[in-house]
């Protein structure tokens, strides 16, 4: 699909989906424990069906009912093993594919995960370690469909902490059903962190005990259960990104349902557009964004990479130079996300330089409209799309559906504030 936007002004109120990244985790905790639980104000997109559809196969029972709040989920805990091989079809997420893979092992089923887009390249090599150390049956190696089958041991799982947090949580759910007592220790400074934090509060919250004994290392007691119960899920700073840049080329937007004291690591982004000079204040109705006069800064990618594309755009339409560092790993998504922003901004008029693991973006270059590509990656449509305000001419994306992933109301919201599009 491809939309045209006629630049104008942003402005209104928007109800920010839920955090994807806490939804995984909440429905995975609900899906382990005994018990129903219920599971309000999510918000429904490509990746959390995903993650419903393979812990469904795996012996989790899971209602779906909507209402004006969003999605609430009817969750019976009990993985099982089946009576026949699962395969399991992950979609493109890659939190589904390595929260879950773990959980294949503890549920005692032969699975063989499959995926579309780019998932099939994204790494998978600290479970391959962990296959051959622990004496697991895998096929694989290069990629999707990859076909597993054993059981995991309560010991000690040693793995790097530089290629995604995501295999950290994927053990962390898993480990505390072994029957004895695990460690689970990073060998390499452990990056992305808060995604950490965010599966250890979850945790928590559904009655597991981790005891984190320094930067990376966490000792997991065995034999744990854990708890039902009904929970709710706060709003996504990764998705309220896009309006708040908005907002600041514009504006005002005002964000509704985001808690500001998240763990989520996307929370940085406020922090980081005040950097910028940007205008963003919370009031009784929500986090507001006004019209600002903005600048670069230096912007250190480590620990919030799904940040990259928005600030990325927002840098091209801000005055001076933003630097944006240590996003090797942005390169990992769902398309090399470094080299697609660089290349779709360069297109509307941006100087951008591209280096081995990060952007400089040269600002106070009018940008032009054009025709754009999404690169098929929903982060990178979003990002564009919010800078549409300070772009001089109408802009195109095409695969501008590739919202579905995460956000597939996003083109109602960018009407409902305002936007002008039209949909080919």
């Amino acid at each position: 699909m491809k939309v045209t936007i006629t630049p104008t002004r942003l402005e209104g109120q928007i109800r920010i989906p839920s955090s994807k990244s806490m939804t995984h985790r909440e429905i995975i905790a609900s899906a382990l424990a005994h018990g129903e639980s219920r599971l309000t104000g999510v918000s429904w997109s490509q990746d959390i069906e995903a993650t419903v559809r393979i812990l469904s196969l795996l012996g989790a029972s899971i209602q779906r009912q909507e209402g004006t709040e969003g999605t609430t989920l009817l969750i019976k805990g009990g993985l099982k093993a089946q009576e026949k091989p699962v395969t399991a079809h992950a979609g493109e997420s890659g939190s589904t594919l390595r929260f879950l893979i773990p959980l294949g092992l503890v549920s005692g089923n032969e699975v063989t995960y499959t995926g579309e887009g780019r998932l099939a390249e994204r790494p998978l090599s600290p479970y391959y370690q962990i296959f051959d150390e622990k004496g697991i049956t895998w096929k694989g190696k290069n990629g999707l469909p990859l076909y597993v089958k054993g059981r995991l041991l309560p010991g000690t799982y040693a793995l790097s902490g530089n290629v995604s947090s995501q295999f950290f949580t994927g053990l962390l759910f898993a480990l505390p059903l072994l029957e004895g007592n695990s460690r689970l220790v990073s060998t390499t400074p452990l990056e992305s962190e808060s995604y950490v934090k965010m599966t250890l509060d979850t945790l928590a919250r559904h009655g597991i005990t981790v005891n984190e004994t320094g930067r990376g290392q966490y000792e997991i007691p065995g034999n744990q259960t854990y708890k039902a119960g009904n929970f709710a899920v706060e709003g996504d700073f990764s998705q309220a990104a896009f309006w708040l840049a908005s907002g600041l080329l514009g504006g005002p937007i005002t964000l509704k349902g985001l808690a500001m004291d998240s763990l989520q690591g996307d929370k940085a982004i406020v922090a980081l557009l005040r950097r910028m000079g940007g205008c963003i204040e919370e009031t009784g109705e929500g986090l507001c964004a006004g019209k600002s006069r903005l600048h670069g800064i230096v912007m250190d990618a480590e620990n919030v990479p799904d940040l990259v594309p928005v600030m990325a755009a927002l840098a091209a339409v801000s005055e001076g130079t933003t630097e944006i560092v240590h996003a090797e790993r942005v390169r990992l998504k769902e398309c090399d996300r470094l080299h697609a922003m660089a290349v779709e901004l360069s297109r509307l008029g941006a100087r951008v330089e591209e280096k081995e693991d990060g952007l400089i973006i040269h600002g106070g270059v009018p940008l032009h409209g054009g025709a754009v590509s999404s690169w098929n990656d929903h982060r990178i449509a979003m990002a564009l799309a919010s800078i549409s305000p300070a772009i001089q001419g109408r802009l195109t994306i095409d695969g501008a559906d590739s919202v579905r992933k995460s956000y597939p109301r996003f083109w109602d919201d960018f009407v409902k504030t305002g936007g002008q599009c039209n949909y080919e």
